[in-house]
């Protein structure tokens, strides 16, 4: 229940950081689990820690920022 919170609101904030990509609600929370998997594995990857919900959630958010990006380049073909 908690990944589907913390990606809903990482994928919120990417939705709204990343301009010219609108996924609506259900692809803010898909973008979000997915950034957290991403997110956390890029932070493991540089040796950073995500320890706590504010790391945690920092680090969907970039990883939900980075997929809506990969996104919006593939869709804008």
């Amino acid at each position: 229940m908690w990944t589907i919170i913390i990606g809903g609101v990482a994928g919120w904030v990417a939705d709204k950081v990343v301009s010219g990509v609108e996924v609506g609600v259900l692809g803010a929370i898909i973008a979000g689990i997915l950034g957290g998997l991403l997110g956390g594995w890029l932070f493991n990857m540089l040796s950073l820690a995500t320890t706590g919900l504010i790391g945690i959630l920092i680090a969907a958010i970039i990883g939900a920022i980075i997929v809506l990006i990969i996104y919006w380049a593939i869709a804008k073909k």
